[in-house]
C-alpha cells in the first residue's frame, strides 16, 4: 500500500479548503441536483442538452469534492508560530531581488505555500514549483539559480519573515 501524499497547508489554507468543501457539499450539490431535476422534466434524454450539461457539472463538482477530501485527509498544518526566519520554508514570507536571463532586474515579495494554496498572481508560490524548490532552505543573502525557458534566473533573498 502506498503512503498517502502529504499536503502542507497554513492555517489559512486549511480553513479555505474546508470552506470550499462545505460550500460544494451543501449549496452546490443542491443547486446541481435541482438543475438535473428540471432537465429531467423536459423529457427525452437523448436530445436533452440541459440534462447533459447538469450531469457534466455534477461530475466535475463530485471530482473536486473527492480531491478536497483527499487533500484534507493528508493535510499537514504548518504551525507558523514555530517557524524561524533563519531559512526559507513553507510559510515563509520572503523578499527577493530577481535578475532575469536577459539582465532585467526586479524585486518581489513571495510567500512559500503548499501546492494546493499556490496563487502566483497574489505572491503565493508552491514549495513544489521550480522557484519554491530552489528557495527552500536558503538564508538571507543567498542567491539561488532557477532554470526558466528563457535561461537561468537569479533570486537573491533580501529578507525572510513569517
Amino acid at each position: 500500500m502506498m503512503a498517502e501524499k502529504q499536503y502542507f497547508v497554513t492555517e489559512e489554507g486549511l480553513a479555505s479548503l474546508e470552506k470550499e468543501l462545505e460550500q460544494l457539499k451543501t449549496v452546490k450539490r443542491k443547486s446541481v441536483a435541482e438543475k438535473i431535476k428540471v432537465a429531467l422534466s423536459f423529457g427525452d434524454l437523448s436530445e436533452n442538452s440541459e440534462y447533459d450539461e447538469a450531469k457534466n457539472e455534477q461530475a466535475i463538482m463530485e471530482a473536486r469534492i473527492a480531491d478536497l477530501e483527499v487533500m484534507l485527509k493528508g493535510a499537514v498544518v504548518i504551525d507558523e508560530s514555530e517557524l524561524t526566519n533563519e531559512t526559507v520554508h513553507i510559510g515563509s514570507k520572503i523578499e527577493v531581488n530577481i535578475t532575469m536571463p536577459g539582465g532585467k532586474k526586479s524585486s518581489r515579495d513571495f510567500k512559500i505555500v503548499g501546492s494546493n494554496e499556490a496563487d502566483p498572481r497574489n505572491g503565493k508560490i508552491s514549495d513544489e514549483s521550480a522557484v519554491g524548490k530552489a528557495l527552500l532552505g536558503a538564508k538571507v543573502g543567498k542567491t539561488v539559480q532557477v532554470e526558466t525557458p528563457a535561461g537561468t534566473a537569479k533570486y537573491k533573498i533580501v529578507t525572510i519573515s513569517r
